[in-house]
């Protein structure tokens, strides 16, 4: 079962709130936003809820979180492409399942320009072969940083970020290692047909519904 398609969170509903409460109070980029207590009390719900809502936004970009001054609303305009990104994603619950596909697009993409690039991946396969902590986002998150798109990387974090609040971390377990392990090989060795196999399995593990297509047409 995907979990992206489960039903989403409490605290989502309450980011929705704290939207609206952003608008009644007339804040603007730079502004001090009410403490947890105060929104707990507004919003009728626990100080962990909300606690887990302002990390959403600040995962998103929206807020910041000023160690012993409180938290403010972001000025977006620095970060256009970014912002709007993380409102389409909280606007829209349906967008839940379109984030994994859009991580897929990016890594895929990632995986081509490295093979192209005939990059060299040897120090992060011993990475993983020697971990015993790392998840699996942590690893597609250095594969996408690899390739030269910076901004995809950037994109994909805030994906990522999005998904880890609603389903959790992946472990890299046993399996998932060694399909990783396979798919840099695959791309040392200049290796299609391994890379592509490798990648779908480690998709597969995640989501047995998702069709993965091809890396390379």
């Amino acid at each position: 079962m995907n979990p992206l398609k489960s039903h989403p969170k409490v605290y989502i509903g309450i980011v929705h709130q704290l939207k609206e409460i952003i608008s009644n109070d007339g804040l603007t980029p730079g502004d001090k936003l009410p403490s947890e207590r105060e929104l707990s009390e507004r919003l009728n719900v626990g100080r962990s809820s909300v606690r887990e809502a302002l990390r959403a936004l600040e995962l998103l970009g929206l807020i910041e979180t000023r160690r012993g001054e409180g938290t403010f609303l972001r000025d977006f305009r620095e970060h256009h492409l970014i912002d709007l990104l993380g409102m389409f994603i909280l606007e829209d619950h349906k967008t839940q399942n379109d984030i994994l596909h859009m991580k897929i697009m990016i890594e895929k993409e990632a995986l081509r320009a490295l093979f192209i690039e005939k990059e060299s991946l040897k120090g992060m396969a011993e990475e993983v072969q020697g971990a015993e902590d790392l998840s699996l986002g942590d690893v597609l998150s250095e594969i996408v940083r690899h390739a030269p798109n910076h901004l995809a990387h950037r994109i994909w974090n805030i994906l990522n970020d999005y998904e880890t609040l609603i389903c959790g971390k992946t472990p890299l377990c046993s399996d998932l290692k060694k399909d990783i392990l396979s798919m840099l090989e695959g791309i040392g060795n200049q290796d299609k047909e391994a890379v592509q196999e490798a990648y779908k399995k480690v998709r597969n593990n995640v989501d047995e519904e998702l069709t993965v297509s091809n890396i390379f047409f």
